[in-house]
């Protein structure tokens, strides 16, 4: 099998070293890839929203199968266009990835299907924004309705925050295009987890649950991220959970978009909040595997997950996915200055004798012209450990995390934290 991994960063090195490992006689390339994809496929040096670019490498290499890992080139019509050329490709169409490149379609879709959500207004002039946000009991979410790399929603404990951050938005630009629509929503009480669905857009086949830590520092503290590490599983996404959120969130919404000529193939993400009834409240949509969800849900599959990626990119149901016992953390390391001013360019080090179980995928780094591998990016690496128990992965990935160098890393030792104190002796 020819299989194309579209994307660069920490996700794609997990969906390349998923690949390899279920088929280590494939030929795997990766668009643009970066050092750690550079040891398990070709890479491409082609950027992932270069659309003509990567329809061109698909039929010069013989692709049978495209594996679209970031919003953008779906959010372009990657997948689209890849399909027109008679190429079977996991990923939705450009118009079922709204459901992630606009919020205020995702919540139109939402009220449409009857799915559980916060209440939301959407605005583009700042004035009515502002005077809406007078109106509001706090804390209040104001959200970017378009693509802003994990960094678009903001939890304002106060109006007075809000109504600088609709004016940041709104009034300054300060987000661009993605930006010049808002969305203001109810803040919501509970519990997030993040719950990743293999679908042809009626069967839902689901990774392992996980659950991201967005704030940069410990205790949930500090500005919001794309993500500072994860794990998996998640003791709160019961088998009772995941059936709910199968009956109340995707089939509704899979249908939805049906019914709206917009049909959804691919990998659908759902950023759920579970309240103190157990009520699975959808806080976003994400058209394509989490990131760094993915790092750690991906090496929990024992085997299934290129069948069922082909099963689902040529329209029929997942085969169920092998999943191994015990559990999965991941905890990234981060550029000094991360989120808003991340420094480049620091040599890093990554020990030769991590522990089994420990695997590092590369999300923002390069290999310099000397051969030394340098910090290329905000979220620098995901350090990665499974072990037979949730207390031991948590230990493993912490101590990598601490064992590899580079000049101001940043990360959390705190990763899993919730899940630390369910298990805790009462």
């Amino acid at each position: 099998m020819r299989i194309l991994v579209v994307g660069g960063g920490g996700r794609e090195h997990a969906l390349c070293w998923t690949l390899r490992r279920e088929n280590p006689d494939a030929e795997l390339h990766c668009a643009p890839g970066n050092p750690g994809t550079a040891a398990l496929a070709t890479n491409l040096s082609i950027p992932a929203d270069d659309i003509d670019r990567l329809a061109d490498a698909a039929d010069m290499f013989g692709i049978d199968l495209t594996i679209i890992g970031p919003e953008v080139p779906l959010a372009r019509g990657l997948a689209d266009r890849l399909r027109a050329e008679g190429r079977t490709v996991l990923g939705p169409g450009a118009a079922a990835a709204q459901i992630e490149a606009s919020k205020a379609f995702a919540k139109e879709v939402m009220a449409a299907a009857g799915v559980p959500t916060a209440a939301s207004r959407t605005f583009t002039d700042p004035a009515e924004a502002l005077a809406w946000v007078d109106r509001q009991p706090e804390p209040i979410v104001v959200k970017a309705s378009g693509l802003a790399a994990g960094k678009g929603a903001v939890v304002c404990p106060s109006r007075a925050e809000a109504r600088d951050t609709v004016r940041a938005m709104l009034g300054e630009g300060r987000l661009g295009e993605a930006g010049r629509v808002v969305v203001i929503e109810a803040f919501l009480e509970g519990e997030e987890v993040s719950l990743l669905a293999l679908t042809n857009g009626t069967d839902v086949e689901f990774l392992p649950a996980a659950q991201d830590h967005k704030r940069l520092l410990e205790g949930d503290r500090g500005p919001n991220t794309g993500g500072m590490g994860a794990y998996s599983p998640v003791a709160l996404a019961t088998p009772a959970l995941l059936e709910r959120a199968r009956r109340e969130v995707y089939l509704p919404v899979l249908e939805e978009l049906r019914r709206r000529g917009a049909p959804f193939s691919g990998v659908l993400y759902a950023g759920l909040m579970v309240d103190h009834a157990g009520t699975p409240w959808v806080v976003e949509f994400n058209c394509r595997l989490g990131d760094p969800e993915a790092q750690v849900v991906l090496p929990l599959v024992l085997g299934g997950f290129t069948d069922a990626c082909w099963r689902v990119a040529r329209g029929e149901r997942p085969a169920p996915l092998r999943v191994r016992p015990g559990a999965a953390v991941t905890t990234v390391l981060a550029a000094q200055g991360y989120p808003d001013r991340p420094e480049k360019g620091a040599a890093i080090t990554i020990p030769a004798d991590l522990p089994s179980g420990v695997t590092v995928f590369h999300a923002g780094t390069a290999m310099d012209d000397a051969g030394m591998l340098r910090v290329a990016g905000g979220r620098v690496l995901n350090v990665t450990a499974v072990a037979p128990t949730f207390p031991e992965a948590q230990r493993l990935s912490r101590d990598a995390a601490e064992r590899i160098t580079f000049a101001g890393k940043v990360f959390r030792t705190d990763i899993g934290w919730r899940e630390a104190a369910r298990l805790a002796p009462v």
